[in-house]
């Protein structure tokens, strides 16, 4: 009956294409052989102006899974030639898989020649390049390979981290292994980086990143995704937001720049996992949204035409394209768009078509490894519908096979590949301000790796006198690699025109400080000057730096970035980040600071941050002294007072703070009656404290039906609620005029648990009715927007929360149950209907349980 199916959505698929594209499309056929590389160009459609060329196939590629290019135009090509041979994966454990060198010999665009540069490999993932040889991820370590003889054959393989990935499973196993313009190789799906420092490699823990693939800009801001959302990112650099241990941030890391997941494949997809499930193929068996998002790529070259430079690709290997986005830069805060709703970058009518690794060439080519496949789901995964699709349809077989592709202007004409192995230290600094962004990156790595004592005035020079901002950029990253700065110039930078300059250098003099007495004063007035600003990115990065400086200092900074930017959370994460044990000290500036008089959201939501951020710290004195603070006035309680005992009591749901802190008497403060909380919070918030006579007891918080784990996410809730969600329902679940509707007595948020995920998931519009009134435009947003882009961990901390504040009342909701709930509703695009929602879940509720 699938098959059936299959057949008749193909007919109804050419008619269709036939009126709706002016594209010609190649023919769909029935069934998907595998054809030759020269049939398989036929089945592409790219953007006009474009040109797709093979640049090499099987037998010289086989399984190609990523790949890069070395200071010679070399294409290194990772090979998992042991992943799913069969449906059962049974050649996963074989060391079958390889390394492979590809060379165009002849410089006429083609690879002619490809030598094994390690074989005998158990499920290789990764390679990154590095002076005389590569890393290599393989079998859940990572490996330090060298060529001796300069022969392109590893002549050594010792172990470098055996703890390098803990999962086998390739689809979530550490890998990518980019190196950063900050001189660290990161990985994807990792918390590892590593860094070669005067000849040793140092290891040092990061933030998790993505899944498959990782990618930087010119800013060296990190680029990834997720197999269910396309393009997320860093909006400051890696290890900053982490730093302080009282505080949870909920921007900057793990940033997604666009909640648009739809796709538009050019064939019928039925052969995807969750096929079955209804929404997730239209009614041509057309693949709705990302269900295999990889390997995002910043374009940074001047090889295209203007427009595409800092675009990102992004591969969907199960819809067989790859799609396009630009990057918008607002601020301090990037998004991204597709500039071409309804078609894609590049797609086929192939079903083998596996898009699984993108790299930026010499050449500034848009280089597509291609595993060239049918079947493309890991074993662990595959579904009985996915089963039955790939044996009937004859997808297993074979294997083996792959190709590299490149795409590159209409007008484009191959040149001979660099030889920077050959290139003097001035000519690699003069290729730091190079078009190309993947001469920059190369050439700073063999400056560092070179340590060429002359490169340093050279490099100097550069940063100082250079026209190129990319190429002065860089330059001061090589001398920090070379570990040759000199504070004087970094000092001097930061009047730099350039902000990403600027910001640069104040990250590398911020570490330069902390040796330095006399540059961390220096540092101190410099920061409190420059606070002043205007440019919320700059503001950014001196939020960020100011924790290196002493508390006077760091607050003195602080003030001034708070009041002209703090309506941007990323802003208020980033000073939060800089705080760990000055949380108090700020909390006391900002108490009777002009500016901070009148109450505002932005406000509101910070003061709780520093409070929570108390209550975590632990500080017997500071907790103390911060209820002698709300109870100083004597008069009725303001915003202030009441942001504070909001977030001690939510923090004191928390069992970890139970009896926490010691006091030698009551406080002044509990002998009050008009205390801003109910009795159940004030109940909770006293159960911080043990004092003669009182001994705390283990309260749930607003509910009474919430165990330890629940708890700790209603705590955790508050926080990411107060980021994400209070813009528009309010602080107290009220909602606000204008945003968005109650929360609180919202039989939306107390009902169906699915119900409410699916409308963090995907968004909701239209008319809304809540506890018998109904809410719509101009009352309210005509939309909410969707929150796919959030973890399943935060969306269900956050519903956990809304479910149990403000008098309400339910069951936690887990983070399986939300992620649960994504799977299932994959393939949805745009936001729910009330009456859709409702007739969704009552659907649901009918169908039988899946097997």
């Amino acid at each position: 009956m699938l098959r059936s199916l299959f057949i008749g959505s193909a007919v109804g698929l050419l008619l269709l294409t036939a009126c709706e594209e002016k594209k010609s499309i190649p023919v769909e056929t029935e069934d998907s052989p595998a054809r030759s590389a020269e049939e398989e160009m036929k089945t592409f459609v790219l953007e006009e102006g474009f040109k797709i060329q093979l640049v090499a196939s099987e037998p010289l590629v086989q399984d190609p899974i990523a790949m890069s290019f070395d200071e010679d135009g070399r294409l290194w090509v990772v090979e998992m030639r042991g992943f799913m041979t069969d449906l059962e994966g049974s050649e996963e454990d074989k060391p079958i898989g390889r390394i492979s060198i590809l060379e165009d010999t002849d410089s006429d665009g083609q690879m002619d020649k490809g030598t094994v540069y390690l074989d005998s490999l158990v499920m290789p993932r990764a390679v990154g390049l590095v002076r005389g040889g590569a890393l290599i991820a393989e079998n859940n370590s990572l490996w330090m390979t060298q060529d001796l003889d300069g022969d392109l054959v590893a002549d050594t393989k010792v172990l470098f981290d055996s703890t390098y990935s803990q999962n086998g499973i390739p689809e979530h196993s550490d890998n990518g292994l980019l190196r950063a313009m900050d001189n660290w190789y990161y990985s994807a799906k990792s918390r590892l980086r590593y860094k070669e420092v005067d000849g040793e490699w140092i290891r040092d823990s990061t933030e998790a990143r993505g899944q498959w693939g990782l990618s930087q800009d010119d800013e060296g801001r990190l680029i990834y995704n997720y197999n269910w959302s396309q393009l997320h990112g860093d909006l400051v650099p890696p290890n900053y937001l982490s730093r302080n241990a009282n505080h949870r941030p909920s921007t900057g890391i793990d940033h997604g720049l666009t909640i648009d997941r739809k796709v538009f494949p050019i064939r019928s997809n039925p052969a995807v996992n969750r096929g079955y499930i209804p929404g997730t193929l239209d009614e041509r068996n057309r693949l709705l949204e990302f269900t295999a998002a990889c390997s995002p790529l910043v374009y940074r070259s001047e090889t295209f035409p203007k427009e595409y430079y800092g675009n990102v690709f992004v591969c969907e290997p199960s819809g067989n394209l790859i799609k396009r986005n630009v990057v918008e830069e607002n601020g301090a805060i990037l998004t991204a768009f597709d500039p071409n709703p309804g078609t894609e970058f590049l797609a086929s009518t192939d079903e083998r078509f596996r898009p699984t690794n993108t790299a930026l060439g010499p050449d500034g080519g848009l280089y597509i490894s291609d595993m060239y496949r049918g079947l493309i789901q890991h074993g662990a995964y595959v579904t009985p519908y996915l089963k039955e699709q790939t044996i009937e349809r004859g997808l297993v077989l074979p294997v083996h096979l792959g190709r590299i592709w490149r795409i590159v202007p209409e007008d484009w004409e191959p040149s001979p590949s660099p030889k920077y192995s050959q290139a003097s230290t001035e000519d690699l600094v003069e290729a730091l301000s190079h078009e190309n962004g993947w001469h920059r990156d190369m050439a700073q790595r063999l400056l560092v790796e070179r340590n060429d004592p002359l490169a340093v005035a050279l490099l100097e020079k550069t940063l100082e006198d250079g026209a190129s901002e990319k190429g002065r950029l860089h330059a001061l990253w090589a001398l920090e690699g070379l570990g040759q700065l000199n504070s004087s110039i970094l000092v001097r930078l930061l009047d730099d025109n350039s902000i990403p300059i600027k910001n640069a250098a104040l990250r590398i003099l911020e570490q330069e400080s902390k040796n330095s007495d006399e540059l961390k004063n220096a540092l101190a007035l410099k920061l409190e000057q420059m606070s002043q600003t205007p440019n919320q990115k700059e503001a950014l990065q001196i939020a960020l730096s100011s924790e290196a400086l002493d508390a006077p200092f760091a607050i003195q900074t602080l003030k001034p970035i708070l009041a002209n930017h703090g309506e941007e959370p990323l802003i208020r994460d980033a000073v939060m980040s800089s705080l760990e044990g000055k949380e108090f000290e700020l909390m006391q500036a900002l108490w009777n600071e002009p500016d901070w008089s009148e109450p505002s959201m932005e406000r509101e939501i910070f003061m709780e941050n520093l409070a929570s951020a108390v209550v975590k710290n632990g500080d017997a004195d500071e907790l103390e002294a911060t209820l002698a603070l709300i109870n100083s006035s004597n008069q009725e309680f303001g915003w202030r007072e009441k942001s504070v005992l909001m977030a001690m009591s939510i923090q004191a749901a928390d069992p970890a703070y139970v009896g926490s802190i010691q006091l030698a008497s009551s406080p002044e403060l509990f002998s009050r009656s008009d205390l801003p909380l109910d009795d159940k919070k004030i109940g909770t918030l006293k159960s911080l404290f043990v004092w003669p006579g009182h001994e705390p007891e283990l309260l749930a918080s607003s509910s009474g039906i919430l165990d330890e784990g629940a708890r700790k996410q209603f705590a955790e809730g508050r926080q990411k609620y107060l980021t994400s969600c209070a813009g528009c329902h309010g602080s107290d679940g009220k909602g606000a005029t204008r945003m968005g509707p109650p929360l609180a007595g919202s039989e939306w948020v107390l009902g169906d648990e699915k119900r409410l995920a699916l409308i963090l998931l995907h968004g909701m519009e239209g008319p809304l009715e809540v506890a018998g009134k109904t809410y719509d435009a101009p009352e309210i947003l005509p939309v909410m927007p969707s929150h796919s882009t959030m973890d399943d961990g935060s969306i269900a901390s956050i519903l956990t929360y809304i479910r149990n504040e403000w008098g309400n009342e339910a069951p936690p909701i887990s983070r399986g149950t939300v992620g649960f709930t994504r799977h299932r509703s994959q393939g949805r695009v745009y936001p729910w209907s009330a009456p859709e929602l409702n007739e969704h879940i009552q659907r649901e509720a009918e169908a039988k349980p899946e097997e």
